[in-house]
């Protein structure tokens, strides 16, 4: 395994004590951490909550006398795109920015990376003026702006049900247009089975592609080893996550047309022993709540929204309660009521809604989200699901407090549902439910109110 390093960090990471932004022992350790994770010493600091971002990027940018450039939002010359190749991009994570005479300026999360920058100017001819940046926003940013080398084509449906995937596969064909076409035929088969949550595990002989169909795995085909780590590159650099980090986990979101419809979907990568294991989940634009729900039940969700206490949505896996949940926030909120939302990946935005994205990367998790939040005065808050008592008894205080709290609950069936409600940890959760709403499947959605769910439920 090559070590990943970045020669800036490097070079002044006893800088980093002396000024006393970290101590030896936290360099030790972060060292540690790098060679063990593959990454490099500066997202150690990151990912270990030693140092954030931005103070290390600060830190950079005032000992080098090199300025600190934010990409977010930052529009950047296309004509630029041209001198640096997509790959060289992602090798390097440098970014083209624009060009004044002879200087092409560039952002580089490794501005003292004197090969990446010696190549680029023995190809280009020009002088290379570095600017600081962070390396997620320079993948971010690649992403964005190398469209045909990252970015999936729209997938049409001309076919039937019986529709193969492997069709599309070229077994000797390396061209990126080959593993373009590789990933949209996949994508396109998982529409057409109508399944929701697609996997890509690495073995010796290949990499398997399964489908998830209720609670089995159903097995549809493999990309040939030679083939699969141009594709997984591909898939990760799209959804943007770091293909050259594959010892730690990382979550990415990918956006893909399906019939002039953008579809979404959550990229997990997880470290096996035998190799990453990719899982991603798809899900659907939310739909409009008159499609859902009678117009009095819809009025009657509404209502509970503007009231304080918990409004919960209940189903099995893959049973549709955060395309529920999203349906509601798109239609129901009532006037003038602040909204927010704290979600690992945020599948479509939200008119009138303040959407948060949870990054451990940056030590912004649940625990320091729930800390905070409140800070925002929102009237209604979106959690994605509830898993700890912790958890349970944080939204408790907040309804309390005269909050809305919308959230989701894992339970089979009802009876799954009493059972786990039966437990001592929920009984004063359960006391501040003003409605529970139980999907039993796309066609049977049940509203217990208050009065049901103590006579029913609880």
């Amino acid at each position: 395994m090559d070590f990943v390093s970045n020669k800036t960090i490097e070079k002044l990471k006893y800088d980093l004590v002396r000024d006393k932004y970290v101590s030896f022992e936290d360099i030790e350790h972060a060292q540690e951490l790098a060679y063990a994770q593959n990454i490099n010493i500066g997202q150690a600091l990151i990912n270990s909550g030693l140092m954030s971002e931005e103070t290390l990027l600060k830190f950079l940018e005032d000992k080098l006398h090199i300025p600190y450039v934010d990409l977010d939002g930052y529009e950047i010359d296309k004509r630029c795109l041209d001198f640096i190749s997509f790959k060289e991009a992602l090798a390097y994570k440098i970014l083209p920015l624009f060009e004044i005479e002879d200087t092409l300026t560039v952002a580089m999360s490794d501005p003292l990376d004197l090969f990446a920058i010696e190549n680029i100017i023995e190809r280009t001819q020009k002088v290379i003026e570095p600017v600081i940046t962070s390396e997620s926003g320079i993948l971010r940013k690649i992403n964005e702006y190398y469209e045909t080398s990252s970015k999936v084509k729209d997938i049409d449906f001309a076919g039937d049900a019986d529709y193969d995937w492997r069709e599309e596969l070229h077994a000797n064909d390396l061209s990126e247009e080959n593993i373009q076409n590789i990933l949209r035929a996949i994508l396109k088969t998982a529409i057409v089975k109508n399944v929701h949550e697609l996997y890509f595990e690495q073995n010796e002989e290949n990499l398997a592609v399964k489908v998830k169909i209720g609670y089995d795995f159903q097995d549809i085909g493999a990309i040939p080893n030679l083939l699969a780590n141009s594709f997984i590159t591909k898939l990760k650099t799209i959804s943007g996550l770091d293909p050259t980090v594959n010892e730690i986990p990382q979550l990415g979101k990918l956006n893909f047309n399906v019939d002039n419809k953008t579809l979404t979907a959550s990229v997990s990568a997880f470290p096996t022993i035998a190799g990453e294991r990719i899982a991603l989940k798809i899900y659907h634009p939310p739909r409009n709540i008159g499609t859902i729900f009678e117009p009095e039940k819809a009025s009657y969700i509404k209502e509970q929204l503007n009231k304080s206490g918990i409004v919960l949505v209940c189903g099995g896996s893959l049973s549709g309660k955060t395309h529920l949940i999203y349906s509601m926030l798109t239609d129901l909120i009532p006037e003038n009521k602040t909204v927010m939302t704290l979600e690992s990946i945020a599948k479509y935005k939200i008119p009138n809604i303040y959407q948060c994205e949870l990054s451990e990367n940056i030590g912004f998790n649940l625990d320091k989200a729930m800390r905070f939040i409140e800070f925002q005065s929102p009237n209604i808050i979106y959690f994605e699901g509830i898993s700890t008592k912790e958890g349970f008894d944080y939204f408790t205080s907040l309804a309390l407090k005269e909050k809305t709290v919308l959230t989701e609950f894992y339970a089979e069936n009802i009876e799954d549902l009493r059972t786990k409600f039966s437990h001592p940890e929920f009984s004063l959760f359960k006391s501040v439910i003003n409605t529970l709403i139980f999907i039993h499947n796309k066609d049977s959605i049940e509203i217990f109110d208050k009065e049901n769910l103590k006579r029913y439920l609880i």
